[in-house]
């Protein structure tokens, strides 16, 4: 028996498999090439609206089409908005330690630092990114040796509005550094949205760098009254690992058996080949694993 937010993934002979987050994971990760994954998520953000979901998708490419209520066009050198002590102060993050974490992982600072940056910061000594870089403490000379101009710019702003349905376009950002930490941030403001639907493509893209890599277990992690969908291009490790069920689309041959034995499933009749508008929904129960073929429904 389906939940309600079951969305038919699948269609074979006038049968309809389903897609379910409550029964197979909420995380859908989708494999497949050209623009293929991008339609898939694209399907699902349409189907989650039916039943009232916003929808916020994280579009490398700049091609996800439909209705949203605000749009963040991420870009080098654009004032962004993004400071993580000022997005604290704002209520968007959630603490200040959320705060000096994301500070921590784009400049990559030591357990010490870290913990200097904190104090300053929830004791009212530091406000801003800009007052980081004018201090002298330690961890502004960490800070600095990789510290530039566009960060300053990307740091600068008013914060970007994420309320309702938002569509976060990464087309014009060509610094995987700036796409990296433009990530994470989003997706700590993010995290705590209900009653969403969140598709990511280019996932292995956004997650190349290690804060765009701390960005996906945010968006991941089982959260009630929450879907996401990992759309690629690219079978990889970080995004393979991720725990829920898997709808692999037309590749080549050799990735299809990839993506088959990374989630397990034995040789034989079950490892059908996927042509172009097909598609395979592999998932797991704690006893079984299920694999369903059909073709794509849009």
């Amino acid at each position: 028996m389906k939940s309600k937010l079951a969305v038919k993934i699948l269609e074979r002979e006038g049968e309809s498999i389903y897609f379910d987050p409550i029964t197979q994971g909420r995380t859908l990760k989708v494999f497949g090439i050209d623009n293929d994954p991008w339609s898939v998520v694209e399907h699902l953000s349409r189907e989650y609206k039916k039943i009232g979901y916003d929808s916020i998708i994280f579009d490398t490419r700049g091609i996800v089409e439909g209705q949203f209520e605000n749009v963040v066009s991420i870009e080098d050198g654009k004032e962004l908005g993004l400071d993580p002590i000022n997005l604290w102060k704002e209520g968007l993050i959630k603490d200040p330690y959320t705060a000096t974490t994301i500070i921590q992982t784009i400049y990559e600072l030591d357990s010490t630092s870290t913990k200097r940056l904190y104090s300053d910061i929830i004791l009212g000594k530091i406000k801003s990114m800009k007052e980081v870089i004018k201090s002298e403490k330690s961890y502004a000379e960490v800070i600095k040796e990789s510290y530039t101009e566009l960060d300053e710019i990307f740091y600068s702003g008013e914060p970007p509005k994420l309320e309702g349905g938002v569509l976060i376009d990464f087309k014009k950002a060509n610094s995987i550094d700036t796409v990296g930490a433009a990530f994470l941030i989003l997706a700590t403001i993010i995290e705590r949205r209900r009653e969403v639907f969140v598709g990511i493509c280019d996932t292995t893209v956004l997650a190349y760098t290690a804060p765009g890599y701390a960005a996906l277990p945010l968006l991941t992690q089982p959260a009630r009254r929450r879907v996401t969908a990992l759309g690629t291009n690219y079978v990889f490790e970080r995004t393979s690992s991720i725990p829920g069920p898997v709808l692999m689309l037309y590749n080549d041959p050799d990735i299809q058996s990839m993506v088959y034995e990374t989630n397990g499933v034995p040789p034989g009749e079950m490892r059908k080949h996927v042509l172009k508008g097909e598609g395979i929904l592999i998932w797991r129960t704690p006893e079984t694993i299920n694999v369903e073929w059909g073709e794509l429904p849009f």
